[in-house]
């Protein structure tokens, strides 16, 4: 049987071992600095409720992505923004509905309903953002025979959007990713950041996904193997 000093000795150590933890988690706070930049990808009304692509509880994000922004001073918005009659519109191949794949030039493509069409309502960026300091909107998906889910790449893989050459022309050494949807364009962005030589967080809990035939956990797994590391909103330092 343990005495009175085995007991508050084993107390103490307890304690110590509970503030030495709580000292680690507070130093693991991320405070993003002036090489740190958010990526707001694609957080459009053809994406949340009522839209024609809408992602499950995708208006979930936004209260979360204003309260994280307020952290940076580097903040990088995308828009999807589709021609008519896209490529990846279900409705341009015959006999075909949302969600089948095809074959194209550049490999396999997911076919969507018609969405985030070039100056429609649909295109635009959620009015309730408020992110005034974001300097930069870069538009993907323009080139009506090729998708573009990245924002750094179109999904050839070759054609740039210039975001890599920007943010490098900043000094950015470190990407943050948030929005819509997880498994395609902010997974599509995240991997392409660190193909580009950024070091690269996916706030999970700023986005949401589509999760179609499995490919949420998909996304999760190729960004593990890449290197991107998978946060919370509230490992990111924000102030007061």
């Amino acid at each position: 049987m343990l005495d009175r000093r085995q007991v508050l000795a084993a107390l103490g150590t307890t304690a110590l071992s509970a503030l030495a933890s709580n000292a680690v988690l507070a130093a693991a706070s991320i405070k993003p600095d002036d090489a740190s930049a958010l990526l707001v990808i694609d957080v459009q009304n053809c994406f949340l409720p009522g839209g024609s692509l809408a992602v499950k509880e995708g208006e979930q994000v936004v209260p979360v992505i204003n309260k994280i922004a307020k952290a940076f001073s580097n903040v990088v918005m995308t828009q999807d923004w589709h021609t008519p009659g896209h490529v990846s519109f279900a409705s341009v191949h015959s006999g075909k509905k949302p969600f089948e794949t095809i074959d194209l030039p550049y490999g396999k493509q997911v076919l969507w309903p018609d969405h985030c069409v070039q100056g429609t309502d649909g295109a635009a960026l959620s009015k309730d953002l408020s992110i005034p300091q974001a300097e930069l909107i870069i538009r993907k998906g323009f080139h009506k025979d090729v998708d573009s889910y990245s924002a750094f790449l179109e999904a050839d893989g070759k054609t740039s959007t210039g975001l890599a050459g920007y943010l490098k022309g900043r000094k950015i050494k470190r990407v943050f990713v948030a929005g819509l949807a997880t498994d395609f364009c902010v997974a599509w962005t995240a991997l392409d950041a660190r193909k580009a030589g950024f070091e690269v967080y996916v706030v999970e809990d700023a986005c949401r996904g589509i999760d179609t035939q499995g490919s949420l956990a998909k996304a999760w797994a190729d960004m593990a193997r890449a290197g991107v590391k998978r946060i919370q909103s509230g490992d990111i330092a924000v102030s007061a």
